[in-house]
């Protein structure tokens, strides 16, 4: 097998065995359709629907897409004027709609639970002349951890993710009522809320999270637990801890496969930070990260307390290299939230006494702070659980921003201000309070913008203005946020 993969020195020993085993696995398993998937930014997935015979071609040249969903804000609407001229000169390799080429990891095959005789597989998007497109998020990430991996370091993340799902009453599908984006549908709650952990509302749900647990199990994801979070239908999934781009890719399969395989038994489920319901809780994701060495060990963790540390003390419960990277964390958490909290929707989130975070603080085993840091010495579990972070973040964006404020901290020995015992107390250099005013945070963030490249901020930055520009024209802005965000995430 050779073609398009051999252009993107691809064409290894390996990727070979790979794709021999996966069309022998399809053949054996009597796959009729296999969708080869790409996240786009917003960390949604994209692609096409193949049927099993046209696989092989696939793997070995690739599948076409078009380049403009690479330019899309969070309607479907293109950012960029791609059929006049300049777009090359600002995005090389982009122009007149023209196709990019979605390459296969045949390693990446599963069958999907929820679908009879349907196969996915993740693909990424290279150019025709087989150079990778460094605007894709993944590859993005990918990126950072190379600059990790640079100074023998990794990254290990676990997952807490709040969502809701609903029962779906009617969904507005009359062709001559379509609109873009089209109407959210009409809901039901699944429990009533306010009886945090409740058993009883966990038997209420059992079918919705049963659901949940087999998609999620059968994805390969490692599911831990579900939960009865506070608000009204709200839910929360928790993932054992695993490299960080390993991490980053369930995320995504979990969103996309929950949604998918709920919609089908009639249930919506949603993880857009605030839905659009008087009286809800938002959602966050809480995202749980360590440093490791080359052989897995946890380099945040102290082999012993530092001497005199005081209780509100970093290098109490970190060690050295773990106070840098929370003080990096802490540095860059302004720019850091347009990749966080990446919606119009998700700065509603940010207040007081609302176990989310309102300004930039750590504290020791504390939800109101946006740092909340666990363990200590001796307690390879020691990590850092930034809890900033809504929903609909996409998680190679997050967590490449992560990186990358970390390892400022690293660079410039920052050190870490005392944990705050009163994190909503002070009014200190609070979190940005609207999605425009993180992306001027971004701006200025001289080395986050460095180390994503100045022209993926761009890019960014267009598509997220874009989103800004059509809010702010919207004659009701809650039924914008309904349509753009709750009817479609």
């Amino acid at each position: 097998m050779s073609g398009f993969a051999a252009v993107c020195g691809l064409d290894g020993e390996a990727r070979r065995e790979a794709c021999a085993q996966l069309l022998q696995v399809v053949a054996e398993q009597g796959i009729e359709r296999v969708r080869v998937g790409w996240c786009d930014l917003h960390g949604a997935l994209r692609g096409k629907t193949l049927m099993s015979p046209a696989l092989p071609d696939a793997l070995a040249h690739g599948v076409g897409m078009v380049s403009t969903l690479m330019l899309k804000d969070t309607s479907d609407r293109t950012a960029y004027k791609v059929f006049e001229p300049g777009l090359a000169e600002r995005l090389p390799g982009f122009g007149m709609a023209n196709n990019l080429l979605l390459l296969p990891d045949p390693a990446s095959f599963v069958v999907l639970p929820w679908a009879a005789g349907t196969g996915w597989l993740r693909a990424m998007p290279y150019f025709a002349d087989g150079t990778p497109v460094a605007l894709d998020a993944r590859r993005v990430l990918i990126d950072a951890l190379a600059r990790l991996a640079a100074g023998s370091y990794g990254l290990r993340c676990g997952l807490e993710v709040e969502f809701h799902i609903y029962r779906i009453e009617s969904d507005p599908m009359d062709p001559m009522l379509a609109t873009w984006p089209g109407a959210a549908p009409v809901v039901s709650m699944l429990h009533p809320g306010y009886n945090l952990l409740s058993e009883a509302w966990v038997d209420r749900c059992d079918e919705a999270l049963r659901i949940v647990q087999h998609t999620a199990q059968g994805l390969g994801l490692p599911l831990r637990s579900l939960e009865i979070e506070l608000g009204p239908s709200q839910f929360e999934a928790v993932f054992d801890a695993t490299d960080a781009l390993t991490a980053a890719d369930q995320m995504v399969l979990l969103r996309n496969g929950v949604a998918q395989a709920l919609r089908r038994a009639g249930y919506l489920a949603s993880f857009v930070c605030r839905p659009p319901f008087a009286n809800i809780m938002s959602s966050g994701w809480h995202l749980h990260q360590s440093l490791v060495d080359e052989a897995g060990g946890n380099l945040f963790m102290p082999q012993v307390p530092a001497p005199g540390a005081a209780p509100t003390d970093a290098h109490g419960v970190l060690s050295g290299l773990g106070g840098r990277w929370l003080a990096g964390l802490l540095a860059h958490a302004p720019g850091g939230s347009a990749f966080a909290t990446p919606t119009i929707n998700g700065y509603g989130r940010y207040g007081v006494n609302a176990l989310a975070p309102q300004a930039v603080l750590w504290g020791r085993d504390n939800r109101g702070a946006m740092l909340r840091v666990l363990g200590g010495p001796g307690d390879a579990a020691t990590r850092i659980e930034n809890r900033c972070g809504e929903p609909l973040a996409n998680p190679y964006l997050y967590i490449a921003a992560q990186i990358h404020a970390g390892l400022d901290g690293l660079a410039r020995a920052l050190r870490p201000p005392p944990a705050t015992e009163s994190p909503y107390a002070g009014q200190d250099r609070l979190l940005p309070a609207s999605l425009a005013d993180a992306l001027a945070a971004l701006q200025r963030d001289e080395p986050l913008c460095a180390g994503f490249g100045q022209a993926f901020i761009d890019h960014y930055l267009q598509i997220k203005q874009h989103e800004l520009q059509r809010h702010a024209a919207a004659a009701d802005q809650d039924e914008w946020q309904r349509r753009e965000y709750f009817s479609r995430f």
